[in-house]
């Protein structure tokens, strides 16, 4: 079944190999995940080596009201009676030799996690990849004048460790599950190390958030030596958070609400990040609220 499910195009040779993936749907807030790898695809020289075909892993007639059915259907395009396109959804991987890099992109499925899981654990294998990282973000009390806060979490403590090292917050949670959380299960089984870094993004913002993108990215450039060029995403933030703040302006209430959540994400950087600067503060006669 596997040999039918995924379609190999370019097996290169690979060694000690690293995977990023980005889904959509559970964890893209901001487009966190999707849009930090497609910048890297765009970034990066790739060639695509691998698909994981889509049919059987999706739920397309949802039953409900056409907007909830609208979220499940694929896209599509008529132009004077002609279907010009069709775009059920892509599960690809793109390989970039330069930095022994495979980009993985997809939509998370909604049905058979076991196989999609599987595929792709055992292309990772067959690839010699040594780490996959699952790229994602959810809903916080960021504000969005402050760059997200990043947490991680492994498939092994010898990962979690390392992604601490990079200043990754070890990732706290009970609640429902995404694809990542069978993906790691079944990467333990196998004695595999598949990390998570996940962006805290403010949750009182809708649709993609480039200062979130650009932060994910920039760790991920620090932590594999990836050679980037970054001011493009620098301004789009630019521009983004000046379309923002236009907006808070006009609204009071709002712009009250941001400058709580600045005040505390301000005081929780200093108690996590900088206690020692704190406390020689106070030592000097300037105590902190």
């Amino acid at each position: 079944m596997q040999g039918g499910r995924l379609h190999i195009y370019e097996k290169p040779a690979i060694e000690s190999g690293r995977m990023l993936i980005g889904l959509s749907g559970w964890m893209d807030g901001g487009d966190v995940s999707t849009g930090a790898i497609h910048y890297l695809l765009e970034s990066l020289q790739t060639t695509r080596i691998a698909e994981i075909d889509p049919l059987g892993f999706y739920i397309y007639n949802f039953p409900g009201s056409m907007e909830l059915s609208t979220l499940f259907r694929p896209d599509t395009t008529i132009e004077n009676g002609i279907v010009t396109s069709y775009n059920p959804p892509r599960n690809r991987f793109h390989y970039n030799a330069a930095n022994r890099l495979v980009l993985f992109s997809g939509k998370e499925p909604n049905l058979r996690w076991e196989e999609y899981t599987d595929l792709v654990l055992n292309f990772a294998l067959r690839s010699d990849i040594r780490r996959i990282c699952f790229l994602g973000s959810y809903a916080g009390v960021v504000p969005h004048t402050r760059d997200p806060r990043l947490y991680t979490t492994a498939s092994t403590k010898e990962a979690l460790r390392e992604m601490e090292t990079h200043g990754l917050k070890p990732s706290n949670y009970q609640g429902p599950a995404g694809i990542v959380t069978h993906l790691m299960v079944e990467a333990a089984r196998r004695n595999m190390e598949v990390v998570s870094l996940v962006a805290e993004i403010p949750a009182y913002l809708q649709g993609r958030n480039p200062r979130c993108i650009g932060v994910v990215v920039r760790r991920l450039a620090a932590m594999l030596g990836l050679d980037l060029d970054l001011e493009p995403l620098a301004e789009e933030s630019r521009t983004f958070e000046a379309t923002v703040a236009k907006i808070i302006h006009e609204k009071e209430e709002l712009a009250d609400m941001v400058q709580k959540l600045e005040a505390e994400y301000d005081r929780d950087y200093l108690d996590t990040e900088m206690g020692d600067l704190r406390q020689w503060l106070e030592d000097q006669g300037f105590p902190l609220p």
